[in-house]
């Protein structure tokens, strides 16, 4: 039923336990894998805090390069994780807003499943500020497992 199912990955506990259910499916249905990681662009205007806060010439490049050291070693252990459980899965980087990017990945790529961990978020939090799997349910190309 399914033959490719793209995993969103953020390091949490609920992206793990969406992980492990994108393995246990991909096993059973033997469907390729791909765990993606999408990293927040940083965004600061430094010419509207010029005079009011100095900021570094390499500060945004340095926040940009952590957030991808940090995606690259999430990734990994996703990989490996995946690769424990007999399940060899593709990992890909991304920047950008997350449920935008899974949104994107998931319609080019022509995904069948999309695995997303749930945040918790409810009420007005949820209302005012979406979450990522809230999100990509409302707007997937393809079915999409909520990992609770």
């Amino acid at each position: 039923m399914f033959k490719k199912i793209l995993a969103a990955v953020d390091g949490s506990d609920m992206s793990s336990k969406a992980l492990d259910a994108a393995i246990h499916l991909a096993k059973e249905q033997q469907a390729e894998l791909t765990i993606l990681y999408a990293g927040r662009e940083a965004v600061v205007s430094t010419s509207a805090l010029t005079g009011i806060v100095y900021v570094p010439e390499n500060f945004i490049e340095d926040i940009k390069h952590e957030v991808e050291q940090k995606g690259a070693a999430i990734l990994e252990d996703a990989k490996q994780k995946a690769a424990e459980s007999g399940v060899e899965a593709e990992s890909l980087y991304v920047q950008g807003e997350p449920a935008h990017q899974i949104l994107n990945i998931a319609k080019e790529q022509h995904f069948n499943l999309i695995v997303v961990g749930s945040r918790g978020i409810s009420g007005f939090k949820e209302m005012m500020l979406g979450s990522v799997s809230h999100k990509v349910s409302q707007l997937s190309p393809c079915p999409v497992l909520i990992v609770h």
